[in-house]
């Protein structure tokens, strides 16, 4: 499905128009999502959305989504399209007309692009057009920031030659970068280091979190619940779930399997036919409320993608992860071993994934409980703030606005 832009009336209130393209899994729409409900209530906000959107996904009050033909990645990381209409080479020639006309017909105070160019490089033959047309407006140019998750990929083949070219991308385009972390636990120059310094000013808004529980709202089931993300890349782990789940129902834990619903049709008929005859074993594509399904559970089983990490150090309960390290994504595992110094989750590593190795860290788990962390939690109202607080310091500085007419 796809949908063009229509022109809105205005609030009165400032207008971010939000870029979001998920290629594989669903992390950076899920995060995309908090924040725009997180701007929602300061701004208003237009979400581009890029990938393909799964049915049953909430969209935030006050947020319009626009919905450009449907790109992601294969398990090779070449572009497919999911979009049963529209074929790659027709959606990569017409979407970088519908972000320009998107950017004309919504005319924002603010345009936020997530992850680019820090990432996002097959994308570059629409968001450079996109960006160029934003420095187009001269006087009317929108403020343009960078919207970045805690840690960036960093094995890359051509590792430096990639934050180079980022570097000075985001000095041309970029106003602000947006780095969605505590800086006490991850900064953007640990995992981002190009010959040419960024001069673009970096703001630390947080993690983007659900909201805290409230106290006691939640009773704790003798249940280990284990959740892939978007499913695509989640099958060894849930393979081992299914092995591990013996030991585990022995020791007195139902398991809950959450699959995803991109996980491939063969796999999920895979967990199916595991579960059929295995007492206190249960698979769903999908729950509606992950971190309060994560926060009624014994102990929590994910890899380490940062949306899932979230709800878990939000959900206070004890966790156990297997990070996506394959090829020369090291992300999560990087994330892993900083929440493990922290002793806020036990790792496994993939590389010894196996039925028995997840039982043993999930029942060595269960007994030890939760460490509080005291990590910065309120990142969608602190994206909020530091937008509004950019926008103000532009006015303050005398620089044209963009017409409200």
């Amino acid at each position: 499905m796809t949908s063009g832009p229509t022109s809105p009336a205005r609030s009165g209130r400032p207008r971010v128009l939000f870029y979001c393209q998920h290629a594989v899994g669903l992390g950076h729409l899920a995060r995309s999502l908090a924040l725009a409900e997180g701007l929602a209530p300061r701004f208003d906000v237009v979400l581009l959305n890029g990938g393909r959107l799964p049915a049953g996904t909430r969209i935030p009050a006050g947020v319009q989504l626009v919905n450009l033909p449907a790109l992601g990645h294969d398990a090779d990381f070449a572009l497919v399209s999911h979009d049963d209409d529209v074929d790659v080479a027709d959606a990569v020639a017409r979407r970088p007309g519908m972000l320009v006309e998107a950017l004309h017909v919504h005319r924002p105070d603010v345009v936020l692009v997530e992850l680019f160019p820090f990432g996002r490089k097959k994308f570059a033959f629409e968001l450079l057009p996109f960006l160029d047309a934003c420095v187009g407006l001269g006087e009317a140019r929108p403020l343009v920031a960078c919207s970045l998750r805690d840690i960036l990929v960093g094995m890359r083949r051509d590792q430096p030659a990639h934050d180079e070219r980022a570097s000075v991308r985001a000095n041309r385009y970029l106003d602000a970068v947006l780095v969605h972390a505590d800086p006490a636990f991850a900064r953007l120059e640990e995992s981002f280091r190009p010959a040419t310094p960024l001069a673009v000013p970096v703001h630390y808004t947080g993690f983007v979190a659900p909201d805290a529980p409230a106290p006691g709202d939640a009773a704790r089931l003798d249940r280990v619940i284990v959740s892939a993300g978007g499913g695509m890349v989640g099958r060894p782990l849930l393979r081992a779930a299914v092995a591990a789940h013996p030991r585990l129902r022995d020791a007195g834990l139902h398991t809950t399997v959450v699959a995803g619903p991109f996980l491939p049709d063969d796999a999920w008929s895979e967990l199916l036919a595991a579960a059929r005859p295995a007492e206190g074993l249960e698979v769903v594509r999908y729950v509606d409320d992950l971190c309060g399904e994560i926060r009624r559970s014994a102990v929590t089983v994910s890899q380490c993608g940062y949306n899932t990490t979230m709800d878990v150090l939000r959900a206070r309960t004890p966790a156990v992860v297997v990070p996506y390290a394959e090829g020369r994504e090291d992300e999560q595992r990087r994330r892993a071993e900083r929440l493990a110094r922290l002793d806020a989750v036990a790792v496994v590593d993939p590389d010894a994934l196996s039925g028995d190795t997840l039982a043993e860290a999930v029942l060595e788990r269960r007994g030890r409980g939760a460490a509080p962390v005291a990590l910065d939690l309120e990142g969608r109202r602190g994206t909020a703030r530091v937008l509004a607080e950019l926008l103000a310091q532009r006015f303050e500085r005398g620089e044209p606005v963009v017409s409200r007419s």
